[in-house]
């Protein structure tokens, strides 16, 4: 599942993100959605949101459990 739509994100799902030094890469990272921080109900580049971790990136996968 890709990140773009904010309906399939919820606080406490796992999830890959990109964070914004890491744009130019594309390194994922991955954890547990804290916050949602995008407020439209999708964006082309993906969906921001702030980790457990406290680390910020757009969204670019969901993972399934």
């Amino acid at each position: 599942m890709n990140g773009q739509l904010r309906s399939t994100i919820s606080s406490g799902i796992e999830v890959d993100i990109v964070l914004k030094q890491d744009q130019p890469t594309g390194k994922l990272t991955r954890g547990i959605v804290k916050d949602i921080l995008t407020n439209s109900p999708k964006h082309p580049h993906g969906i921001k949101v702030r980790l457990t971790s406290g680390q910020v990136g757009r969204v670019q996968h969901i993972i399934q459990k």
